[in-house]
């Protein structure tokens, strides 16, 4: 995809610092609730400050060697926090992938191989996280945010 009229794909994705974390898995999966975690998580002060780029839907362009992911515009500034519907908070228009988690990943695994912390998109190598069925992502993200 290279022109900002790609199609969409199903992910959410947040922006943290300067570098945005891609967030993919099938629906149920907890890809919003980790989103909003990492919200929170920036707010707290746990990580740089973070903002949504979008929920549910986002579109990736490549431009100069990097990966950039955008929100959709119909659902700009719109998260569904379950339990309580759709709500607005504060939106990025778009960023630079920096990492991609993957929700529900028959390879996740304790001490993962090298092989499986990353992943190619659009031609590009990106850092990856598996995190497996029923394991909470975000400690994960967040050490992968702030530790080397």
């Amino acid at each position: 995809m290279t022109s900002a009229g790609s199609a969409s794909i199903h992910a959410s994705a947040v922006l943290a610092g300067n570098r945005a974390v891609l967030i993919r898995g099938p629906s149920g999966s907890g890809k919003s609730r980790l989103a909003f975690d990492l919200v929170l998580a920036g707010r707290a002060g746990y990580l740089p400050p973070t903002t949504l780029i979008g929920d549910d839907r986002v579109r990736l362009t490549v431009n100069g060697g990097t990966l950039t992911v955008r929100g959709v515009a119909e659902l700009a500034g719109k998260i569904e926090i379950r339990g309580l519907g759709i709500r607005s908070v504060n939106y990025a228009a778009d960023g630079p992938i920096g990492l991609v988690v993957d929700l529900n990943a028959a390879d996740a695994a304790r001490l993962p191989p090298p092989e499986s912390l990353k992943t190619t998109l659009e031609g590009l190598e990106l850092p990856r996280i598996p995190v497996g069925a029923d394991f909470n992502a975000l400690p994960l993200v967040l050490a992968f945010l702030t530790t080397t």
